[in-house]
């Protein structure tokens, strides 16, 4: 458990530098999706070849994961095109009600069942998050297609991370990765051409940041976030990666020079307290004697 741990926490940090790549808008968002997977695809793909690494035990499961990589890919190219078309922030906060979507999910088709701390967690969390991007963002909510992009996007991520639970059980973590990202590969490239999107042509600048995306923000990311979502419940993984809105701010102050306010700061500490409330094993309340 230490180690899936130490693994989320890695795995969130690399995935908190995506939205500020997403912002620099270098290349078209579901194009930028295509690459995302397809680069990852290029490294891991000969490694589990290669090492005979690749172990199918049936065919559902093979199926399941390449629904996994199908969604997964569907919800990266949706919440690219909702930070382009809208703004980072409400495109963040709207796909991070991903954990809600999650719960619903787990309580009807998961074994582990969603935990009174987890609710409780995850109200907290969700309020850090509406301080975090600030109470006017949230009441001025644009509602347009990027809104509905945003809202999709977390739902997409809701159903891979209950599938994915399912087949990680089951599948070790290098197979489940090369399938799903091969399977994203090939449907956000089917998708890319039949919208027209451009697969070339791009300034220096937009291929560093592609390689970013697909060896930082995809394939480290997510062999780390798959490992910890393999060994720890669905639920806390899925609040766990709020966090990366957090790291995600400061990298956009740091970075990009935006102001981060008393408020802000505020809200990652209630953001970060709901997640460590999910974490806690004892029930929370008051027993009455």
């Amino acid at each position: 458990m230490k180690k899936a741990r130490i693994a989320l926490v890695i795995g969130i940090f690399c995935i908190s530098i995506f939205p500020i790549l997403v912002k620099l808008n270098l290349t078209p968002g579901v194009i930028s999706a295509f690459y995302r997977m397809a680069i990852a695809s290029a490294i891991i793909l000969p490694y589990a070849l290669i090492t005979k690494k690749i172990k199918i035990k049936s065919k559902r499961l093979l199926v399941l994961a390449i629904i996994c990589g199908v969604v997964f890919g569907l919800d990266v190219a949706v919440w690219n095109v909702a930070i382009q078309e809208s703004t980072a922030t409400q495109a963040t906060l709207l796909t991070n009600l991903s954990p809600v979507w999650v719960g619903i999910g787990a309580l009807f088709f998961l074994k582990d069942k969603p935990t009174k701390n987890f609710w409780i967690g995850t109200v907290i969390a969700i309020g850090g998050m509406v301080l975090l991007v600030g109470l006017k963002t949230f009441v001025n909510l644009d509602f347009n297609l990027a809104f509905c992009f945003a809202i999709l996007s977390g739902m997409l991520y809701a159903v891979y991370m209950l599938v994915s639970k399912d087949v990680l059980t089951e599948l070790d973590v290098v197979t489940f990765m090369s399938i799903t990202l091969l399977s994203s590969t090939l449907s956000l490239g089917i998708i890319s051409w039949a919208i027209g999107e451009p697969f070339s042509g791009f300034s220096n600048a937009g291929w560093y940041v592609l390689v970013i995306q697909g060896v930082v923000c995809q394939l480290l990311a997510w062999l780390l976030i798959s490992f910890a979502t393999k060994h720890m419940r669905a639920t806390r993984v899925s609040v766990s990666l709020l966090g990366q809105a957090v790291l995600a701010s400061i990298l956009a102050w740091y970075f990009l020079d935006e102001a981060i306010s008393l408020q802000m700061v505020i809200g990652g500490f209630v953001l970060l307290f709901g997640i460590r409330v999910t974490f806690y094993t004892k029930k929370i309340g008051i027993t009455l004697k």
